[in-house]
Order: C-alpha cells, then structure tokens, then sequence
C-alpha cells in the first residue's frame, strides 16, 4: 500500500531508513542460532529485512514470528530456495533444479513448480525468493551456475524463467531474477574470486542481457546484482557500478523494481573493498537492498 509506505517515511529517522537498506543472515539451526544478535540489530539498528540461511522449518517460522514482532516496521523475510526451502532446512520436499526443469518434456511443471514452491515460502513467513536463476550456463567450466541454470540457450532461459517467475509470484512471493548482467560464461566462482566476463557489448545483448530483458518486460519485481567484472561496461565490479545499475539496467532496460546486492560477505567484492566502503559505494551504484552485510 502505497499511503502506508509513504506515512511510514514521513516518520522515519535518517537511522531507521538507513537501516531499511540492509539485509542481514539469520540461522534456525541450534548451533548456528545468532538469535541474540538479529534481536540486537532490531532493536539498535531497525534493520530493513532478514535472509533465512540452514536450519528446520519449524524453528524458522517461530523465529520469524518473535522478530516480526520486535520490529516497528514489518521486516522483509528472504531466502535463496532455487530449488525450493528445502535449499536451506531439512526435512522438507526437495525440487528438482533448474537444469533438470529444463529437460523436461512439458514446461507448465516449471510454473507449476515455482507455485509450490511460493507456497512453501508464503507457509514459513517467507516474502522474497532470491529466483529465477536467469544466467545463461554456456561455459561448461563454471563452478558456481552450471545446474542451478535453465540452460545454455538464451531463449530457453528466458522462456522457463518467466514460467518460474510467474509461479512464485501466483503464489505471492517477491522473484528476484540473478545474478545481473549474467553469471553464466563465467570461469570463477564469485564466493571466492571476481569473475569476469569478458565478452563485447553485441554479444552480452543477445546472450546474458536477453534473459533479464524479457523478465524485466513482464514486470519482475526484483534483480540481484552479480558480483561480476564485465570490462564492456566498467572497469569496476558490477556491485559497485554506476553504469551497470542505473545507466544499463534502470535507464536502458526501464527496470522500475527492488535491486539488491548478492552477498557483501563473499570474497569476489570482500577482497577489494574494506567493510563498510563496500556498502556505501554500493548504494552510490544504485543498489536498494544490501544483502549478507559484513558489519551492521
């Protein structure tokens, strides 16, 4: 509701709404618990929104609804379950991936799919599912996309993509389409090193920007920055990229919905910029929601 959203403003300290931007890990396994701590965030620091990380079902919805209730504003619940929350708990069904969607013979199971998933999400309090996977897997060597991609045909990947968009939003979950602008020709796994993409800007048009530009058409309503070199576009990272988030995706391919950050923690950007410089010139870029921050 738009007037709910714009009284809430209206009211908020410059402290709350830096705190909206930021979305912080929160763990339901008992050894992993940082209940302590997420309260601790809520309270000091009004943070915006949590991603649910490993854990079981039922201690996720219960943690969910004490947080829910320490914060003045409703928090935004994510998590990444490409292949359903069974991504992330135990003891739930798990879906195939992306890759063995792809192969099957009738592509309605895809949306179908997506649906059950939505609804899993919307059971455990779960408002963003950090999917479609809409990288374009060309490169047989990728360690970090290869099966959580619909596949090597950008028209292919598109078309499922939809189909899972779709899904997840008849369902009532927020799709967030990754990793922009593509993650698929990539050698380097970006939870360990900067990838790069290194191709020209004719064939990142017809290949990886495909995909995103039939998602953003029919209306996605979020997009996850990769962090990702493409010397085509800037010589810097595209998480902290000015040209990529608002020149290439905003303005040039009208994108009008929630842009968030893959996570600030992994080593692709954490070796480059220090904690806290890394966020700040994220949001510069253009970025809204800051995911996996290092130092709240």
């Amino acid at each position: 509701n738009r007037q709910w959203a714009d009284a809430q403003l209206a009211r908020m300290s410059l402290e709350e709404k830096i705190g909206q931007l930021l979305m912080v890990p929160a763990y339901s396994a008992s050894d992993r618990q940082n209940r302590r701590q997420i309260e601790r965030w809520i309270k000091d620091y009004h943070i915006g929104g949590l991603i649910f990380m490993q854990g079981t079902p039922s201690a996720q919805v219960e943690l969910t609804a004490t947080y829910q209730r320490l914060s003045s504003l409703p928090l935004l619940i994510a998590m990444d379950a490409e292949w359903g929350p069974a991504m992330r708990l135990d003891s739930l069904p798990r879906y195939p991936n992306a890759l063995t969607l792809a192969a099957l013979p009738d592509d309605s199971l895809v949306y179908q799919v997506a649906r059950s998933i939505g609804y899993q999400c919307r059971r455990l309090g779960v408002h963003i599912n950090f999917a479609p996977v809409a990288d374009v897997n060309s490169n047989p060597q990728n360690p970090v996309i290869g099966i959580r991609a619909f596949g090597a045909d950008p028209h292919r990947v598109a078309q499922l993509s939809l189909l899972f968009m779709h899904g997840l939003q008849d369902a009532g979950v927020v799709p967030v389409a990754k990793h922009f602008p593509g993650h698929g020709d990539t050698y380097e796994d970006s939870h360990y090193a900067l990838p790069v993409l290194p191709h020209d800007s004719a064939r990142l048009e017809e290949v990886e920007l495909y995909p995103f530009r039939n998602l953003i058409r029919e209306g996605v309503s979020g997009i996850m920055i990769g962090h990702l070199l493409v010397p085509a576009l800037d010589t810097f990272t595209a998480t902290v990229s000015r040209k990529v988030v608002v020149d290439l995706l905003r303005k040039k391919l009208g994108f009008e919905g929630i842009v968030f950050s893959d996570a600030l923690n992994m080593k692709a950007v954490s070796l480059y910029f220090p904690p806290g410089e890394l966020e700040v010139r994220a949001l510069k870029a253009g970025i809204d929601v800051l995911l996996y921050v290092e130092n709240v």
